[in-house]
């Protein structure tokens, strides 16, 4: 998984609407979107413009796979 962004709002909803049920990915809190590295060849096709951040860190993909809170543990 890589961590991208988009450069404003619009092109986000754009990209998007063209990775939905092409990809899986998840987007984080802080903007930012995990993809699978065969995504960004597809965007770059669609001449979607992104930004690179690099690849996804272990914690990143297991924050997005739990979500942000956990459940307390008793």
């Amino acid at each position: 998984m890589v961590t991208i962004t988009f450069p404003n709002r619009e092109i986000e909803r754009r990209a998007l609407a063209f990775l939905l049920g092409r990809f899986s990915g998840r987007v984080l809190r802080s903007g930012e979107h995990l993809v699978p590295e065969a995504a960004l060849e597809a965007l770059a096709d669609q001449n979607i413009p992104f930004t690179v951040k690099g690849k996804a860190t272990y914690e990143q993909q297991l924050a997005a796979i739990r979500g942000t809170s956990t459940p307390p543990v008793q």
